[in-house]
């Protein structure tokens, strides 16, 4: 019998086992599949292009474009596996087996964003070690670098489950990626520095969200960037907490889990 300390967390770790397996025994679609995009952007963008064009000072194009692809598998893999998941539970039904086990909303939320942070950081882990044959980055603050890879992982993982919430049928879930991750993650500085735009253009660009994490991440391990790391990470933080928060509310009085 485990002992009292551990009973409450039983359940915790039943699902975060379940969710980890969930997307590891499909590892070829989950992993492989992002890995494979990636690796064909690095081709495009590091062999083809990297020494012939030049967007920052100091910097090759494949050493710009290599740290906005490695956050770019992190996030999309790190929404994909909280949202699908969540989703794909409230579709079949199974997800009322597990509301009527001892399990709290924190600890439910918990289990979906650590399985989520997993897999996002293991595609950024796997897209960053690719990256080696294309460009060698400097990795000026590597601490930093890790903490803003760890950041958006969390913070996507909330958006996963949010969505996944919210969403009504598969063609709603895609529609947050489609149709609002892939464009904020394509105009938030990716493939460009937003200092080369119009003002106007600038400006606009430092409303999108996800600027600030790309932004801050290539800040890391370029050691330059268009924002200061301390304004990158203060974003970070308060979009997470905003959607940690967001997340635990839903949760907590059951949105859409029983239905």
């Amino acid at each position: 019998m485990a002992p009292p300390s551990w009973a409450p967390w039983r359940s915790f770790v039943t699902l975060l086992r379940r969710e980890v397996l969930r997307f590891l025994k499909v590892a070829g679609q989950t992993l492989l599949t992002p890995i494979i995009t990636a690796s064909l952007y690095l081709f495009v963008f590091g062999a083809t292009l990297g020494e012939r064009i030049q967007v920052l000072e100091g910097f090759s194009y494949a050493q710009f474009v290599v740290p906005g692809l490695i956050l770019m598998g992190v996030i999309n893999n790190a929404f994909a596996n909280s949202s699908s998941s969540l989703f794909v539970a409230r579709y079949i039904g199974n997800i009322l087996d597990l509301l009527v086990t001892p399990i709290s909303p924190a600890q439910f939320i918990l289990a979906y964003t650590l399985a989520s942070m997993l897999r996002g950081l293991l595609v950024g882990v796997a897209v960053l070690s690719i990256s080696t044959f294309f460009a060698e980055l400097p990795w000026a603050s590597p601490l930093a670098g890790a903490a803003m890879a760890v950041l958006a992982s969390f913070l996507f993982a909330q958006f996963g489950i949010i969505a996944a919430l919210y969403a009504n049928t598969f063609d709603s879930l895609s529609m947050f990626n489609n149709f609002l991750i892939l464009p904020l993650i394509y105009l938030g500085g990716v493939f460009y520095p937003i200092s080369i735009l119009p003002p106007l253009w600038e400006g606009l660009s430092r409303l999108n969200p996800l600027f600030y994490l790309i932004d801050g991440f290539r800040h890391a391990l370029l050691g330059v960037g268009d924002t200061s790391l301390l304004t990158a990470f203060a974003a970070a933080l308060g979009m997470s907490l905003v959607l940690f928060t967001w997340a635990a509310i839903l949760i907590g009085r059951g949105y859409k889990l029983r239905n």
